[in-house]
């Protein structure tokens, strides 16, 4: 008996933690709170004060002291204030009723609706993933937007950038896929979106039926950074719940840019040097981490991740940021100014855009059709100029002769209207009747579009 009792003094003696639970706030500064008295470890949840309480996350510690950021409003936050913790293991709730609803950071409803009940937790930072137990991308992703389907073909669990300015039908485009493609589920982040594009979005470009099969995450831009990376981090273990229930997964989220800029305000807050455009160290090592959680799983289902990049007009080498995600992704899409002001929606740029997967998912005929599309682009943009003020003449070059010929239906072909999906079978044949009668070569375009 006297055993037993020892026993059980040392188990419970194990698991006493032998430091205070419960600080107080000694200093304030810009976006950063300073507690003593209370040992946190980096990404704990603590609330501070209690009337009512602020939640705020644990960042990082200097000199004794615990640095944290609110997850909400900093008014009313002054020294002695109580900081105990709330959350040791960063975690989210995640619940098969989040379908068809929109969603904070935190998981309560913003759609006017009660919170969804039967929630379970799952890792909010995720976890990593065995390289050799991950699926390769090798189904195609039919996502009813014939541009994409025929000329720039993804796979499932492919990770894709969406490259663009303001104003070229990036969210017309998202709100299509988001809405058509064919997958289980869509998981929708609109991360540090103005709150006039989140209602426009759900209403115009998601639409009823849309929503009905997608959780929409929202973190707008007027919120604390820390709340924005929350939401970002929130969606894609949604994504991931979803993914283990062997559901294939859409991951729209826009946009990949403000998180990063939310990653950069915490840590220059926290301290950071900082490195090309302001942005710190922690954010190239933070945005792969992030992205690599996207992709497929043996035994599970795959998540397909679409991230738009804000980018300035076309270049994508001009800014760090959009430089080092065209690296860690696998393909990228560039949205055009120049199409889309010739009325030509979705406006993608095919020339500068790639698709990393297609050779290895599209058959050859297929590969054969999308080379001979793209020869036929390059061509005429390429003397455009000469076409439009009449210094171009026929009969020089056969194959320009063609490329200006078929022009008209070819931007036919990539023009879309917004509520019509179009399969991944109808792209192709559509594909083929564009270059009906042209000398497609099957073995052209093996490698990497």
């Amino acid at each position: 008996m006297l055993v037993r009792k020892l026993s059980v003094l040392g188990s419970a003696v194990r698991q006493w933690e032998p430091f205070s639970r419960e600080g107080a706030v000694v200093e304030g500064i810009g976006l950063m709170i300073e507690a003593r008295g209370i040992e946190l470890g980096i990404g704990e949840i603590c609330s501070i004060g209690s009337d009512p309480p602020v939640a705020a996350e644990v960042v990082g510690f200097r000199e004794g002291r615990s640095l944290l950021m609110p997850l909400g409003e900093l008014r009313g936050i002054r020294p002695g204030l109580s900081v105990a913790c709330r959350e040791k293991r960063p975690q989210a709730w995640v619940s098969e009723q989040f379908l068809g609803r929109v969603l904070d950071p935190m998981g309560h409803a913003l759609d006017g609706g009660a919170d969804p009940e039967g929630a379970v937790p799952v890792p909010l930072y995720g976890e990593p993933v065995n390289p050799l137990v991950r699926r390769r991308v090798d189904s195609v992703l039919d996502t009813r937007v014939r541009a994409l389907n025929a000329l720039l073909t993804l796979g499932q669990g492919q990770k894709v950038g969406l490259f663009a300015g303001a104003g070229v039908g990036k969210s017309t485009l998202l709100g299509m896929m988001a809405r058509e493609a064919d997958v289980d589920v869509s998981v929708v982040a609109l991360i540090g979106e103005r709150g006039r594009e989140v209602r426009e979005f759900l209403e115009r470009d998601l639409g009823e039926e849309g929503l009905s099969r997608s959780v929409v995450v929202v973190s707008t831009g007027d919120q604390p950074s820390l709340l924005r990376v929350r939401g970002a981090l929130f969606a894609m273990s949604v994504a991931e719940y979803f993914r283990k229930q062997n559901r294939s997964v859409l991951f729209v989220m826009d946009s990949l840019t403000r998180f990063a800029m939310a990653l950069r305000e915490i840590g220059l807050a926290t301290g950071e040097p900082p490195t090309a455009r302001g942005y710190t160290p922690s954010v190239f090592a933070q945005l792969p981490r992030f992205v690599e959680r996207a992709g497929g799983i043996e035994g599970e289902g795959s998540i397909t991740g679409l991230y738009t990049v804000l980018v300035e007009g076309a270049d994508m080498t001009s800014d760090p940021l959009s430089d080092a995600l065209a690296a860690i992704l696998d393909g990228h899409i560039l949205l055009s100014r120049d199409l889309a002001a010739e009325g030509i929606y979705p406006s993608v740029d095919l020339l500068n855009s790639r698709s990393r997967v297609m050779p290895v998912i599209a058959d050859p005929h297929h590969r054969a059709l999308a080379a001979t599309f793209l020869r036929y682009e390059s061509l005429y943009r390429k003397s455009e100029d000469l076409i439009r003020v009449g210094a171009y003449v026929p009969g020089m070059d056969p194959e320009l002769d063609q490329a200006v010929s078929l022009h008209p239906r070819m931007m036919e072909f990539l023009s879309q209207p917004a509520g019509e999906g179009i399969s991944f079978t109808d792209s192709l044949a559509a594909l083929e009747e564009v270059l009906e009668g042209e000398d497609v070569r099957v073995g052209s375009g093996e490698g990497e579009l």
